[in-house]
């Protein structure tokens, strides 16, 4: 598919990614100026206007799976995809992301917490409980990979280049300027994407406009002369959406949960005054729910190329959106629609990678080697930012030749499984008092027991297909922590603190 761009388009994709280059380096710079310590890096060092942050948290929870991979799934399984896709997990995590938004800030606030990792240590006055949650998020690198490879196959299309050689020119280039900007530069590049990501989005849910000129039904028509059940609320011959309990309930659970992982939740920390909050939510909440409806593009696809295929060669699930927009678009329009693309990717990118690498340096290194790496936290967090470059360049690869149906299904696996033992002790120490120590580590410890198992071991009759879905092992793991951290919570909960009454003075009394 390599091939698939003409020459104009190369030509000027090439002039237009130098140019976003330029750009990025032009803020990365400006802001690291501005670092000093590893909180300014974390937390920035600067005031942001609630809106700069609120694009900022939109970019931030529209990753390249929205703009790119997510879309080849509704082309490959149909409205059944979209439902699952772009209204029953964007309710759940839109309404989750208002309310533990609020309690988060002002919890993380008054215990100065940089990282979730710290959060949770600090809430539940448990150093073990801020490592474990430090190695924990480790997973989170199986979405940096899910990113990498959305971004590969764009720019790997639209340039002409071996994947290989994009693979590490993305990320040499991200996780370089990465090094040095943090925060600070961050959400002045994620609201330049986000608004790069608006216009695009636009652009791609018209797209298809032609196919809707018999109206709704005709659009469906359409698709139903493809493939009837394309146009079918749930589609049992797919591995992800085969009926209501995967569409809908376990994608309201993890839509609930999804809001607890460290590139989402903290951004409000960003925040220097509270009555900012709500402003920073209607922007973050309206430019994500745009965003989430983008995956519709992926009908759009399947009618453009009905076997999903081009000459004859079949199109790999992650690359169907890019051969969509190589191949249906103008050469201007298009390039404008890579860089949207790009941002979407780039945007929860430096997210990860900031949110990432802070935790690895303040809650892992720093508590094992002490004094010795908190002196020099600046560097050592460089040091470590090059060490998961080289990690993330060998997933990378090995998901580009060996996807097992899509890098999608290999990011659910890592980050669902992380968010789902970080929502009940997130739920707790923001809503509940008293909490015993057990409840949430005993969920934590579950819920992660529960998705491994389920996923690996093959538990349910779900689990009985060539792809494993981790959104179910995911909503089982979450359902089992509620259940366990509520039953320990109410058997072990802190006695109230008794304030005993200060005993009245009486008049003394004499007898006649």
């Amino acid at each position: 598919m390599n091939d698939l761009a003409p020459s104009e388009l190369v030509t000027a994709g090439w002039i237009l990614v130098s140019a976003y280059a330029a750009l990025i380096l032009f803020f990365v710079v400006r802001g690291a100026l501005r670092i000093r310590s590893i909180s300014d890096y974390a937390l920035g060092s600067v005031v942001f206007s609630p809106v700069a942050v609120g694009l900022s948290l939109a970019a931030s929870m529209t990753s390249a799976a929205t703009f790119i991979i997510n879309p080849g799934f509704v082309a490959l399984y149909g409205v059944s995809g979209f439902i699952s896709m772009a209204i029953a997990l964007p309710a759940a995590a839109l309404l989750s992301l208002v309310i533990l938004t609020k309690g988060f800030r002002s919890m993380g606030t008054a215990v100065k917490a940089q990282t979730m990792a710290q959060w949770m240590g600090a809430v539940y006055k448990s150093k073990g409980y801020t490592m474990f949650f430090a190695f924990l998020s480790l997973l989170l690198i199986t979405f940096i990979v899910l990113i990498c490879v959305g971004l590969t196959k764009v720019l790997a299309s639209v340039l002409n280049q071996p994947e290989l050689y994009v693979c590490v020119g993305i990320v040499v280039f991200v996780f370089g300027y990465m090094m040095f900007g943090g925060a600070n530069s961050m959400v002045y590049t994620n609201m330049i994407q986000a608004l790069l990501m608006v216009i695009v989005a636009f652009i791609l849910l018209g797209s298809g406009y032609e196919h809707f000129s018999g109206g709704v039904r005709g659009f469906l028509d359409k698709l139903a002369a493809i493939d009837p059940l394309l146009v079918e609320p749930t589609n049992p011959q797919s591995f992800l959406f085969r009926d209501y309990f995967e569409i809908i309930f376990c994608q309201i659970i993890i839509g609930v949960a999804i809001v607890c992982q460290p590139h989402i939740i903290t951004k409000s920390l960003l925040l220097k005054e509270e009555k900012d909050v709500n402003l920073y939510l209607l922007v973050g909440l309206v430019t994500q729910g745009l965003f989430f409806l983008v995956v519709v593009a992926g009908l759009y696809a399947r009618i453009t190329f009905p076997d999903l295929s081009i000459n004859g060669e079949a199109i790999p699930l992650d690359g169907i959106m890019t051969a969509y927009v190589v191949s249906e678009f103008p050469v201007y329009v298009g390039l404008l629609v890579v860089l949207g693309l790009i941002s979407a990717g780039l945007s929860t990118l430096e997210g990860l990678i900031q949110s990432l690498s802070i935790t690895i340096t303040s809650d892992i290194l720093t508590p094992i080697f002490g004094q010795k790496i908190e002196a020099r936290s600046v560097l050592v967090n460089r040091l470590v930012i090059v060490a998961l470059a080289g990690v993330t360049i060998l997933l990378t690869f090995d998901q580009l030749l060996y996807p097992n149906l899509s890098v999608g299904i290999f990011a659910q696996n890592g980050v669902y499984a992380y968010f789902s033992a970080a929502f009940v002790p997130v739920l707790f120490g923001m809503f509940l008092k008293r909490v015993p120590l057990v409840a949430p580590v005993a969920a934590s410890l579950t819920s992660v027991a529960v998705h491994f198992a389920v996923y690996y071991g093959g538990l349910t009759s779900y689990m009985d297909a060539p792809v494993r879905n981790p959104g179910i092992a995911a909503a089982l793991a979450i359902v089992a922590s509620v259940i366990v951290g509520f039953s320990l919570y109410y058997t072990f909960r802190k006695p109230a603190e008794v304030s005993v009454p200060a005993t009245p003075k009486t008049e003394p009394v004499y007898e006649n």
